[in-house]
């Protein structure tokens, strides 16, 4: 019998940090898994922030999987992708050379079988590279939330050719948020307003709070446990919040940039980054956070309610900062690191749509990745 007709779907990643690597290690792994599905997911490159290495033949060949494992290593160990020339059949481009290469290969394979970009990066800089691909037919998918925060013109121009696109990843990591908004809506259910505590930092701390901790030791527990930045007040400023928050108040139709966005920063900023070292607001800044943020918990609990940093999205604009919330909603219930998300709409009004569960991790993120590079494959030629 011949061999079963396949989707093959080429993809370049922007970015192998630690979502990028993870994404390439699950590549590999789901081969065996991918085949029974009949998809074939080719990687033709891999860039950083200063190079390219790319198949010799981005027609025919991709990247094979020994040499993704040996670049997921290099990379683990801090080493440039020139060296893994020599370990494959690939070539490698320095930028800015490397950024014409993956137009090149977007402008071919776009047009011919199809090419899925995959945006891993963490950086502003990837965005007209992205509208450049867009342009000429490919799909993308993100992880990188900045390309959809930044000028709104270039959030429209993303999504403008909304079935080749796939950003499940930059809200809630694996969990299905994006997709269910866009059900909803598709169904002719307006949605009316989303509440979510979606970052997994913020969500242990207020969680912890509630068992009488110091703020200060509970954010320095966090940081032990990995979950928080170097600098933890990357976290408790709230930016990532709130570019998860103007991705969720675009996508229901909210023409909006972060400069409309009410953000509580739960640091003042003579205890900023650009004022005091992450050492010194280690050591002295947190504790001079304790007494108000006590008070404001133990206000929280006099109401029944427990304090969570969520943002609110919906007809008066976009929030984010601490809410009280009641003890028995899910947001009250959350514990630990999980996100969750309630949507309200006409038919989820009283009783809203829960969304919960890991909502951060590099492995997690990746497997979302993965997710939407796979739900693209109806878009790609099938093969024998």
């Amino acid at each position: 019998m011949p061999a079963p007709a396949k989707s093959v779907l080429p993809v370049v990643l922007l970015g192998c940090g630690g979502v990028g690597r993870y994404l390439l290690r699950h590549i590999v792994s789901c081969r065996p898994l991918h085949a029974n599905q009949g998809v074939a997911i080719r990687v033709v490159g891999v860039a950083d922030s200063s190079s390219l290495l790319v198949a010799e033949d981005v027609h025919s060949s991709g990247l094979d999987d020994a040499l993704l494992n040996h670049l997921c290593a290099a990379k683990s160990a801090g080493s440039p992708l020139s060296s893994l020339l020599g370990q494959g059949h690939c070539q490698l481009f320095q930028n800015p050379e490397a950024r014409s290469k993956v137009i090149d290969a977007a402008t071919t394979l776009g047009r011919t079988t199809g090419l899925v970009l995959v945006d891993c990066s963490a950086t502003y800089d990837t965005v007209n590279l992205l509208k450049d691909a867009v342009d000429h037919g490919c799909c993308i998918v993100l992880a990188n939330k900045k390309p959809l925060t930044g000028a709104y013109e270039d959030f429209q121009k993303l999504v403008s050719n909304f079935h080749r696109i796939r950003f499940e990843s930059t809200v809630g990591a694996g969990l299905p948020v994006i997709a269910s908004v866009t059900r909803i809506i598709a169904s002719g259910d307006p949605v009316s307003r989303v509440v979510g505590s979606l970052s997994g930092t913020l969500g242990y701390v207020m969680s912890e709070l509630e068992d009488g901790k110091r703020f200060s030791e509970v954010v320095k527990t966090a940081k032990s446990l990995g979950y928080t930045e170097p600098d933890p007040r990357d976290d408790l400023g709230g930016m990532d919040v709130a570019r998860k928050a103007l991705i969720l108040a675009r996508l229901l139709g909210q023409q909006i940039s972060m400069d409309n966005i009410n953000v509580e920063s739960l640091y003042p900023s003579e205890l900023g980054p650009d004022a005091v070292s992450t050492e010194d607001f280690l050591e002295s800044g947190l504790v001079q956070l304790d007494r108000s943020m006590e008070e404001r918990a133990k206000a929280a609990s006099s109401s029944g309610n427990v304090l969570r940093y969520v943002c609110e999205i919906g007809s008066a604009g976009c929030q984010v900062g601490l809410k009280e919330v009641p003890k028995d909603s899910a947001l009250g219930r959350l514990r630990g690191s999980d996100n969750v998300v309630e949507i309200y709409s006409r038919c989820y009004e009283s009783s809203p749509l829960v969304i919960q569960g890991a909502g951060a991790g590099n492995d997690t993120t990746a497997a979302g990745v993965l997710a939407d590079v796979i739900d693209l494959q109806d878009l790609f030629q099938k093969t024998a």
